[in-house]
């Protein structure tokens, strides 16, 4: 069969190429050469004993009851200077070092003076509003009345999700900048802790690319290396939170979208079970199955205080009414667990996927939990390693079905977009069906892991961040290696709908982040916390410093 070239497709190849897939019967051609590279033709290929029935809800199921909460036993993990976290501009927000107003205006003055690189991580801001909420938090503390522990922070909001005062364009350049009326419910409970909200980050093109280049936007560059990508789709929330813009952000995940630019920019993210933090106020009518929204953050007990403000049930999103709820602190509790007996799966067959080189330093994160007390279980998973292709057919023919107007309109649209859209449009009539049949044999045997283990560990992404040109992602390219790489090992979480978490446990040769991934069974995002939380503690999970950062606080 004809094969694509084992490199990046871009400029005149991809011009020719989209030509091709839109207005001749060469898309049928160009589909099936995907799928062969996807892994998609490999899971037609799966034997009759590999396929369930359809799943008659995507909630997450667990694979154990609750292990309860442990005693509160650790402090919380410590670290001095930058990125700053939530805490730390809290504590000086109530020793009056600096308030929420004055905090708000020098990053209103970054975000105004900022030169080509690097490109800062915010495609709109209400600055009225932003400091008109600054201004209610500055009197709060200055009365002693700090509504809790994000009350004046800045937590930027991804694209994807509705904010009183800022249009949702979802990466785009054809959807009116129009602002919006209304909060998505996480944005709203944000708000109504005190949060600085109005500020906006950019993402890819309707959240469909994990690797962070986007045409339309002045997309920011990974802070460690500008030649390279910063991951996506959540790419601005997480180049704003390394940047040192903000100690917390909220990004949006169906495939990765958190976790990957989380690893690829060297700081922690959460993924939470799906329907955990409800999507009531999503920017796409038609939601698909795998989206959550959660943080990315400066560290794990950001990520906790996140989660606990913006978790809950909502009545606009149905998913969120069958979660169990959070115990007032649990997750912050969680932090201070240690990992004392946890037990952690491996699979080597999927770990061995990546060369040592690109996952050296999450073994060596692993080998450290062991050294505080946790377990390692040699596990199997025969259906995981094609997590990516199933993952590949629900989101790009969910998305499919959702872009109607789009279809009628592809100029309007990048152009990977477009050749994504028309490639998709000559998939097989059952690919949909047959992925879902997989995913839910997937679900149960995941369960039946999760009988064994407490978490399970992976590496965030199977290579670092690719290297981009400015004329590259002002062209826009397609690249289904890269592509493939960063998204080896995120779908697993995203179809079972389990809680999943990525932190930065060190550099490669290169000297690019890495990321280890830990997957907690279904609800459990405390245990997700917890290791996260001790693997910061011992200093094996840190941010480094990265040479683009802005200072906005004194030490």
């Amino acid at each position: 069969m004809f094969a694509l070239p084992a490199k990046r497709i871009t400029g005149r190849a991809l011009t020719v190429m989209v030509g091709a897939a839109r207005h001749t019967p060469a898309r049928r051609v160009l589909a099936q050469v995907f799928r062969q590279q996807l892994g998609i033709n490999d899971v037609r290929g799966l034997t009759a004993d590999a396929l369930g029935p359809l799943p008659d809800s995507y909630a997450p199921v667990a694979g154990r009851p609750p292990r309860g909460i442990a005693p509160y036993s650790y402090a919380p993990p410590q670290r001095a200077g930058s990125p700053w976290t939530s805490w730390d501009i809290a504590e000086r927000f109530r020793s009056a070092k600096i308030s929420p107003s004055e905090l708000t205006e020098r990053t209103l003055r970054l975000a105004q003076a900022h030169g080509p690189e690097p490109k800062l991580p915010f495609c709109a801001i209400d600055e009225g509003e932003a400091r008109a909420a600054a201004e209610l938090s500055t009197r709060r503390y200055a009365a002693g009345a700090a509504l809790g522990p994000l009350d004046g922070v800045i937590v930027p909001i991804k694209e994807e999700m509705h904010v009183r005062g800022l249009p949702t364009r979802l990466g785009t350049r054809w959807l009116p900048s129009v602002p919006s009326a209304v909060d998505c419910a996480a944005a709203a409970r944000l708000r109504s802790a005190g949060a600085v909200v109005s500020f906006q980050t950019p993402m890819t093109e309707y959240g469909l690319s994990p690797l962070g280049g986007n045409m339309f936007r002045a997309m920011p560059r990974n802070p460690y290396s500008p030649a390279h990508l910063a991951g996506g789709s959540s790419t601005g929330s997480a180049a704003a939170v390394a940047l040192g813009l903000a100690p917390l952000s909220l990004g949006c995940d169906g495939g990765g979208s958190i976790r990957v630019p989380a690893a690829f920019c060297g700081v922690f993210g959460l993924k939470p079970s799906f329907g955990r933090i409800p999507m009531t106020g999503h920017g796409m009518e038609s939601r698909n199955s795998m989206t959550v929204a959660g943080p990315v953050g400066a560290s794990t007990l950001d990520l906790a205080i996140f989660t606990e403000i913006a978790a809950g049930a909502d009545a606009g999103d149905a998913t969120s009414l069958v979660q169990p709820a959070l115990a007032p602190g649990e997750l912050t509790q969680a932090v201070g667990r240690g990992v004392r007996g946890l037990r952690i799966g491996v699979d080597e067959d999927l770990w061995a996927l990546s060369p040592a080189s690109a996952t050296g330093p999450a073994r060596a994160a692993l080998d450290a939990l062991v050294g505080e007390g946790a377990v390692l279980v040699s596990v199997s998973s025969r259906l995981a390693r094609h997590a990516p292709a199933i993952g590949y057919m629900t989101i790009a023919i969910e998305g499919y079905a959702a872009l109607l107007e789009e279809r009628t309109r592809l100029d309007e649209l990048s152009v990977d977009l477009q050749l994504l859209v028309s490639v998709v449009g000559a998939f097989e009539p059952d690919d949909y069906v047959l992925a879902q049949r997989v995913r839910g044999a997937l679900r149960r045997e995941t369960q039946a892991l999760f009988r064994e283990v407490d978490l399970l560990a992976l590496p965030s992404t199977g290579g670092p961040p690719p290297r981009v040109s400015e004329w590259e992602e002002a062209s826009g390219f397609v690249d289904p290696i890269a592509l493939e790489q960063a998204s080896r090992y995120v779908y697993v979480a995203n179809l079972c709908g389990n809680p999943a978490g990525t932190v930065p446990v060190g550099f490669d040769a290169q000297g690019l982040p890495v990321g280890l991934q830990l997957i907690g069974d279904a609800w459990d995002e405390a245990s997700v916390l917890q290791a996260m939380a001790h693997l910061e503690r011992i200093g094996a999970a840190r941010i480094k410093t990265a040479p683009g950062h802005r200072e906005l606080l004194e030490p």
